[in-house]
């Protein structure tokens, strides 16, 4: 368990298909450098560990299993924001909490906004992982090149699941009927 013992750093990636044990998995090639924040030996010998994302990655190349996955990557800098990021930012955090109340969190526990970083492409993370959208929606917001792009691509999720949660209250005679 050297990432226990040395520098507390690990990287993961989704695997597509199959077990991270045993071979004959399909992995993706982006993922998290991830730092354990707390960790504690279970009875059985296994860990339980909590961690936290630090940087995107990109795998470089594939080395063979030892006994797990391992690979050589690079860190995955994000690309520039623009003038209308601020803007996104504000639109997809209004969306995302408008979404969450949707879905049945209880307002008192929204009654502050999230404080985001004000680092424009943290902050888009911070929101892709605040949004209640699945898990292959988050890599795809993770696989996004820059902020705007991956607050286009959390809006348009939003929005998606919005119209949903409007046709199913049309359909169950909740929702407004369009003229």
């Amino acid at each position: 368990m050297t990432c226990l013992t040395d520098d507390r750093l690990f990287g993961s990636v989704l695997i597509d298909r199959g077990s991270e044990v045993g071979g004959g998995d399909q992995r993706r090639d982006v993922g998290t450098l991830i730092r354990i924040i707390q960790s504690e030996e279970l009875p059985d010998g296994r860990w339980a560990v909590v961690g936290v994302g630090i940087e995107r990655l990109r795998v470089v190349e594939w080395l063979p299993d030892d006994p797990f996955p391992r690979c050589i990557a690079e860190a995955w800098v994000d690309g520039e924001p623009t003038n209308q990021t601020a803007e996104l930012v504000g639109r997809t955090l209004d969306a995302t909490l408008g979404l969450m109340v949707r879905l049945g969190v209880d307002r008192s526990e929204l009654s502050s906004r999230p404080e985001l970083d004000p680092d424009p492409s943290i902050a888009s993370f911070q929101l892709a992982a605040l949004s209640p959208i699945g898990p292959l929606d988050r890599l795809q917001a993770l696989e996004t090149d820059d902020p705007d792009s991956r607050l286009r691509f959390l809006l348009a999720s939003i929005e998606e699941q919005t119209a949903m949660l409007d046709a199913i209250d049309l359909l169950n005679g909740e929702g407004e009927t369009p003229l």
